[in-house]
């Protein structure tokens, strides 16, 4: 069974401006680099960065990878990044506080202080069209 997410490797152009970004604007903490890579922990998330001379375009639709801020970090966060004229890609429309901004190889990123208990509460009370909600019996404290 599926336990969690193991690690993410995002293909980069230059692994010294992908590394600085990394460590840098978000704190990601180096474990090992090489010439074409490099190892980092976000939080708990462990992150290659891996050299590729023919890395594809990241994908031009919603696509993109949210990282969990705590919430009394994330203003803090979210200024640094505009402070460092991030690029942002998209508005924040839904439940919790999110920033969506690009990292130098132009993947989708976004910071985002809430989780998906609050996220399906928000969806009950204003749920889309289509909406089907499913139990989830070995879930405690399901709003």
């Amino acid at each position: 069974m599926i336990r969690g997410l193991n690690h993410l490797t995002l293909a980069v152009w230059d692994l010294e401006r992908s590394f600085g970004f990394y460590t840098a604007v978000l704190d990601a903490r180096p474990l090992m680099r090489w010439n074409t890579g490099a190892y980092l922990l976000l939080g708990d998330i462990w992150l290659c960065l891996s050299l590729a001379d023919d890395a594809p375009k990241p994908a031009q639709n919603y696509t993109h990878i949210a990282l969990d801020v705590a919430p009394d970090a994330f203003a803090t966060l979210a200024e640094r990044l505009r402070a460092g004229n991030i690029p942002e890609w998209q508005d924040n429309k839904s439940e919790g506080a999110s920033l969506y901004f690009l990292d130098p190889d132009g993947h989708r990123l976004e910071i985002h202080s809430g989780d998906w208990q609050s996220r399906l509460a928000q969806y009950r009370i204003h749920p889309p069209a289509g909406a089907v909600f499913y139990p989830l019996p070995d879930i405690p404290d399901m709003p």
